[in-house]
C-alpha cells in the first residue's frame, strides 16, 4: 500500500497530464537503450536496468492513475494463457 500511497501522492502533487507525459518519456528511454544493446551490440545492461525500473515504477503510477491495476492484471493473465498456448503449437511443430 506505501507504493500506492507514492503514487497517488506525486498525482496529486505533479499532475496527472505530466505524470503520463512521464510515462511516456521513460518508455522511450528504455526503448533508446534496447536498440542501443541489440542493434549497436553496446554492453548497457546497467542502462537497461535502470530504464526498466523507471518503466515498471511508471506503469504502476499510470494504473493508479486510471485505477486499472485489476483490470491490467486480469488481462495480463489471459494474454499469458494465449502466450503458452501458442508456444505448446510451436513446439509440438518444430521440435520434431
Amino acid at each position: 500500500m506505501k507504493n500506492e500511497t507514492l503514487y497517488q501522492r506525486a498525482l496529486r502533487v505533479w499532475g496527472k497530464e505530466p505524470q503520463m507525459l512521464q510515462v511516456i518519456e521513460e518508455m522511450s528511454e528504455l526503448t533508446k537503450e534496447i536498440l542501443k544493446n541489440v542493434n549497436r551490440k553496446k554492453d548497457n545492461v546497467a542502462e537497461i536496468i535502470e530504464e526498466t525500473a523507471d518503466v515498471e515504477i511508471m506503469l504502476s503510477q499510470l494504473k493508479c492513475c486510471y485505477q486499472i491495476a485489476d483490470e491490467v492484471e486480469n488481462y495480463k493473465i489471459e494474454k499469458l494463457k494465449k502466450i503458452e498456448k501458442r508456444l505448446d503449437e510451436w513446439e509440438e511443430t518444430h521440435d520434431k
